[in-house]
Formats: C-alpha cells, sequence, structure tokens
C-alpha cells in the first residue's frame, strides 16, 4: 500500500481531528515486561538490544510483540558495525585505498563488497530505528506524553468543579 504511514489515533486528538473523520483506536499491545533478546542475535546486537530495550519500553513503544523487529534492528547494528571494524582492519594493514576499492582478476578495480554491506546494513538500521523513534526527527513524531511532575495545583480545578 502506498501513501503516507496512517497517524496514530493519539496523535489525531492531540491535533484536534482536523479531518473531522472517525478516530479508531489502535488495539493496545499487551502489558508485559522487557522482552529479553532472541537467541539469534550475536554479541553486538545483544549489546545494542540492551542499550536500547529498557528506554524503548519506558517510552511505551516496545512490548513482547515488537520483540522480532526490534532484533532485525539489532541485526542490522551488529551487520553494519561487523563491516565497518572489517573495513578498519584493511585501513590498518593496507590502505586506506584498499578499504574503499578492489581490483579483480581481470584488473577492473570496483568498490569494496564490505561498503555495500555496511551501506544497506546502515540502511536498514535507519529504517527500523524510525519506527522506534530512535532517531531525533522519529521522536518528534512519536505521541509519547511527557512524564508529569506532581505539582501541588495538581487537581485544582477538579476540586473547584466538583466541589
Amino acid at each position: 500500500m502506498k501513501g503516507r504511514k496512517p497517524k496514530p489515533a493519539g496523535m489525531k486528538l492531540i491535533e484536534g481531528n482536523p479531518g473531522k473523520k472517525r478516530i479508531r483506536r489502535e488495539p493496545a499491545p499487551p502489558e508485559s515486561g522487557v522482552p529479553s533478546p532472541p537467541p539469534q542475535l550475536d554479541a553486538y546486537g545483544v549489546e545494542e538490544w540492551c542499550r536500547v530495550a529498557d528506554g524503548l519500553h519506558a517510552m511505551g513503544v516496545l512490548t513482547g510483540i515488537d520483540q522480532q523487529t526490534l532484533a532485525a534492528y539489532c541485526g542490522a547494528y551488529s551487520r553494519w558495525r561487523h563491516a565497518e571494524e572489517e573495513l578498519n582492519k584493511i585501513k590498518a594493514e593496507k590502505s586506506e585505498l584498499n578499504a574503499m576499492i578492489l581490483q579483480t582478476v581481470s584488473g577492473n578495480y570496483i568498490q569494496q563488497p564490505l561498503i555495500g554491506i555496511a551501506n544497506k546494513a546502515a540502511h536498514d538500521m535507519m529504517r527500523y530505528a524510525a519506527e522506534f523513534g530512535l532517531t531525533p526527527s522519529a521522536r518528534a513524531r512519536l505521541a509519547i506524553e511527557p512524564s508529569h511532575k506532581a505539582d501541588k495545583f495538581d487537581g485544582l480545578i477538579g476540586v473547584i468543579k466538583n466541589g
């Protein structure tokens, strides 16, 4: 399906529903604790999972049913990190140029395949990161209420109206 991504119902309510269409609430996933990293993740994937999972759960965008989507993000992060580390090894052992191009057996020069792997993994990582609000612009689009500190005037208006 092409077109804009649907706007969450909470965001429509915040903006005042300018289209005046009926707002349909999304199904809420069942409450659960922070999901554990799945076994298919390697050490780098688990490290990234541990870095972001608690924060995502606290923001209310990670539940148990989101486990595989976050795993896909962490897998892309791991592929990106492995490729970048290998490129850095080539730079250190040979040269910057050897980390960018390879000479084929026929004498032609091609882009180092690790660059393509790193770029694809980074692209995938950013796409998944946007779904979870892991970038500044993606967080700005999420309809998450900031936590409110208790104030001595909280509930005062409700007391006057009811009293």
